[in-house]
């Protein structure tokens, strides 16, 4: 690397320093979403817990701005901060599985992809990101939605432990029994706290081999089929996870060539048990219509979750929304389907996630999440190709999620969403849970060094 970078002179630091200007910068500093292009003044590559910690302290004592670069893929690029020091976890990797006692101890720089390669070894896993190169930190401390959610709960509630970097630099561990109220706040609190340099996780028998894959029909049944879709999944075992997607169906040999570049209702599914148990469960979803486009079948773990990673590439311009929704009624299908059936970049994804399931079960106070019983979840991504696309693609997500509004709970997965200000976030934890958090925020950030990402400010 540069000398003037290493001239800057963090002490203590073991890592890569990466400054404008040097090889490697423009590529270190680069996020999934598009539109964000921020300069940071140094992106320290940490190997080490002490050299988070020396970047942390280094930050402090020169006044630096503090981002925590995991994965990039968080749609605020929050990962870069202008005229700032980038903690950059990419070079943290590390993980241990323990196959007898089904935990793993993994590192903050880990993606799922990487994470779910280790513990398919063993034939275990946790609830981790749709998309492989998604951080295994940040979707862990934002509560962590994923495909086995219904079955295992989310990624943070699966966390048994962490190891924190402080604001004050110092490295302490939270768990339920050690910093408890710490503990509590990681798991869903988002990266307010401190930097985990390691996460605990239990694991789960899941997979190698799971049934899963895509079912999709053509848009003019998709009010029939969120109908169903619907029903289906209100009465639904646990095992059986996924989404409804609205997308244009791409130009592939897969897809029937009428129906390509065409508005279509997908499908995906996560079967988390036995295949062929679930071949029997998921029937009565092959049967309806029946789906133009039938994927579904056994296939390992891994390459269900590495289904819509060429539809998530890196580099295109994002602006997303969501919401939770109390219920599903018809009313709010017929408004979703018109909005979603009429894209205005072929590109964009309209999601309805359906919740319940072992999400359900935790008590609404044993984490920081802030809801636990809507029935289902929306995430509207929209994406494109252009700068001056910019204003009418804003304006289709803005239009889908205003016109939803009716049937939301006021609470939003904060991973899902942008920078929507202070009231979102302090509604998706609701009053009680904010306070709480903002008090634990004051105890352990009272400066508020670890605010480029959905902030709490300390009480």
């Amino acid at each position: 690397m540069a000398t003037s970078t290493t001239s800057l002179g963090i002490p203590g630091f073991g890592g890569d320093l990466l400054a404008p200007g040097d090889g490697g910068y423009d590529e270190a500093r680069a996020v999934f979403n598009g539109m964000i292009d921020r300069t940071p003044t140094l992106i320290a590559v940490c190997r080490t817990t002490d050299d988070v910690v020396a970047a942390v302290n280094f930050a402090r004592e020169q006044g630096l701005p503090i981002s925590v670069y995991g994965g990039g893929h968080g749609v605020t690029g929050a990962a870069v901060v202008d005229g700032g020091l980038v903690v950059d976890m990419r070079g943290m990797k590390g993980i241990q599985v323990d196959p007898a006692a089904r935990t793993a101890r993994a590192e903050g720089g880990l993606n799922w992809g990487e994470f779910d390669a280790a513990t398919q070894e063993h034939g275990l896993a946790v609830t981790g990101g749709r998309v492989p190169d998604t951080g295994i930190a940040g979707l862990a401390l934002g509560s962590g939605s994923g495909w086995l959610e219904r079955k295992l709960g989310f990624t943070c509630d699966n966390l048994i432990g962490a190891e924190v970097v402080t604001a004050d630099g110092r490295v302490v561990k939270a768990s339920a029994d050690e910093n408890p109220e710490l503990f509590w706040g990681l798991r869903g609190g988002g990266g307010n706290f401190g930097i985990v340099t390691a996460f605990y996780l239990q694991l789960h028998p899941i997979g190698p081999i799971v049934l899963g894959g895509l079912l999709a029909w053509p848009a003019p049944m998709a009010g029939e089929v969120v109908r169903f879709w619907r029903d289906f999944m209100t009465s639904a075992p646990d095992e059986v996870g996924g989404a409804l997607a609205f997308i244009t169906a791409p130009p592939a040999d897969f897809v029937p060539e009428p129906v390509r570049g065409h508005p279509v209702v997908g499908c995906i599914v996560c079967y988390a048990g036995d295949p062929e148990e679930g071949e029997k469960v998921i029937q009565p979803l092959r049967e309806f219509g029946p789906p133009g486009l039938d994927l579904l079948g056994a296939m390992p773990y891994v390459a269900v979750q590495d289904l819509i990673t060429e539809a998530n590439p890196h580099g295109r311009r994002n602006y997303w929304s969501a919401d939770f929704l109390a219920g599903l009624p018809d009313e709010a299908i017929d408004t979703f389907v018109q909005h979603a059936t009429n894209p205005v970049s072929p590109f964009s994804q309209m999601l309805i996630i359906a919740g319940g399931g072992a999400i359900a079960r935790v008590p609404e106070d044993a984490t920081a999440f802030g809801e636990r019983t809507a029935p289902f979840n929306t995430h509207y991504l929209s994406m494109w190709e252009g700068e001056e696309n910019d204003a009418e693609n804003i304006e289709y997500t803005r239009a889908i999620a205003a016109a939803m509004k009716p049937w939301t709970t006021g609470r939003a997965y904060l991973n899902f969403i942008g920078d929507e200000g202070l009231h979102r976030i302090e509604s998706s934890f609701g009053e009680k849970k904010y306070a709480r958090l903002q008090a634990l925020k004051a105890e352990w950030d009272p400066d508020n060094l670890f605010c480029h990402n959905q902030n709490i400010k300390p009480a």
